[in-house]
């Protein structure tokens, strides 16, 4: 029996309808922006596998960082306790991130560090004694799957049976081009009412959207509003951190800085799962009192897990790196020389890079459904040619590690041209 077939049996996977799709692929070993499966057959990881593995996968360097740390400590509580790589991961931090994120907490997955946010917002304004219990997010966004971040995200379909249980969002459009007007005068309008604790948002792009961008003008503008109004901003860069778009924080890009920042995904290379929310020392602030009732009842078992820091640490490292700067830099480079030779397709309806990170919208001529039937051929030919990429409905992304070599993200270009023939 195969391991696809043995995982058929017991293993309930992500996003998944089992009854209408093919059986998994497994994947016995990975190296670099390369992925081998059971029967020998190689892929090229054109997504980093869910946008957390930019330096490649079975990276020795953050192996041997693991290893190291896992000979001395693999776990303590973080409730009443400290070690040295929160400690250490929490001052490299600081030295990197906006100049007015003063404080860290630590979780284990870009859902749950968008959960601490939101639970800030909401109980700042509470120990404050002022009753602002709304939050505003932008229609289509993606937070996450628990109860907060999946109230704060905007696809439907992720969150219809649960929305009779969850917190009050109302959603402004998204300042694409030509919707920015629409976009600040809707957020002003909310800002009157004095009902909203916090702003949420995926900063320049909207990554499950399918790589929706605006401009940077256009998000300052709305954070410039939600500050004249003392409506908190969170900074939802679990996709966008640690270089996707060109420098360490899609926020780098800002002369307004947010109040808070979540951060997973590439936080430690695609290894262990941890998460961090960031957050001002003035926040952190109204948290500190007398009074235990306003202490943040928050906490998850592995919180600051020293293996998980030691991870991040030694990402944080290869992310300063010339390799890995010159890495980014190229894939960028790439990206828009192929997106000089695909934009006047005939099939294509638009294009749209940043950082490492580009879009290609196809025109079918209908409007095309989340999962359906388009999408699921485009994904189905890409696996077929050993490139795996997952469309979004029509919009083709590649988000590919910052180490992939130039004639490996050739093959993906020449793959999506191809598919743009056939499918």
């Amino acid at each position: 029996m195969t391991l696809s077939e043995r995982d058929q049996k017991h293993n309930w996977h992500p996003y998944t309808q089992h009854k209408l799709v093919k059986p998994a692929i497994a994947i016995s070993r990975g190296e670099g922006a390369l992925l081998w499966d059971e029967d020998g057959k190689e892929y090229i990881d054109a997504i980093a596998s869910w946008w957390v593995n930019p330096y490649g996968h079975s990276n020795r360097f953050i192996a041997d960082a693991i290893y190291k740390q896992l000979t001395s400590l693999e776990h303590v509580l973080f409730g009443g306790f400290t070690h040295e790589p929160a400690v250490l991961l929490s001052e490299q931090l600081m030295k990197i991130l906006p100049n007015n994120q003063k404080k860290l907490f630590y979780s284990d997955n870009g859902s749950t560090a968008v959960e601490v946010a939101l639970k800030v917002a909401l109980q700042y304004f509470y120990n404050k004694g002022e009753k602002r219990t709304k939050i505003i997010a932008f229609e289509n966004a993606f937070h996450g799957d628990t109860f907060a971040a999946m109230a704060a995200s905007g696809i439907s379909f992720f969150t219809e049976a649960f929305k009779s249980s969850l917190i009050e969002v109302v959603r402004i459009p998204v300042p694409t081009e030509g919707k920015e007007k629409e976009s600040f005068e809707a957020l002003e309008e909310l800002a009157k009412t004095n009902e909203y604790a916090a702003f949420i948002f995926e900063p320049l792009v909207q990554g499950a959207a399918g790589m929706v961008m605006y401009e940077t003008f256009a998000l300052g503008k709305l954070m410039s509003i939600c500050q004249e109004n003392n409506i908190l901003t969170i900074a939802d860069e679990v996709m966008t951190g640690f270089g996707k778009t060109g420098l360490n924080f899609a926020c780098n890009y800002l002369e307004v800085q947010p109040d808070m920042m979540c951060l997973s995904k590439a936080l430690t290379g695609g290894t262990i799962p941890m998460a961090i929310t960031t957050f001002t020392q003035e926040l952190f602030d109204g948290f500190y009192d007398d009074d235990v009732n306003k202490a943040l009842f928050h906490g998850h078992t592995f919180t600051a897990n020293p293996t998980g820091c030691a991870a991040a640490l030694a990402s944080l490292e290869l992310l300063q790196t010339p390799l890995i700067q010159n890495g980014i830099r190229n894939v960028n480079q790439k990206h828009l020389e192929f997106q000089q030779k695909i934009k006047e397709h005939p099939r294509v309806k638009t294009t749209r890079v940043l950082g490492v990170i580009f879009a290609l919208e196809i025109n079918t001529g209908n409007e095309d459904s989340y999962y359906g039937e388009f999408r699921n051929k485009l994904y189905d030919f890409f696996i077929e040619k050993g490139v795996i990429l997952r469309p979004v409905g029509n919009i083709v992304y590649i988000l590919p590690p910052y180490i992939i070599s130039d004639s490996e993200l050739e093959k993906v270009y020449e793959v999506v041209e191809e598919a743009l023939q056939i499918v």
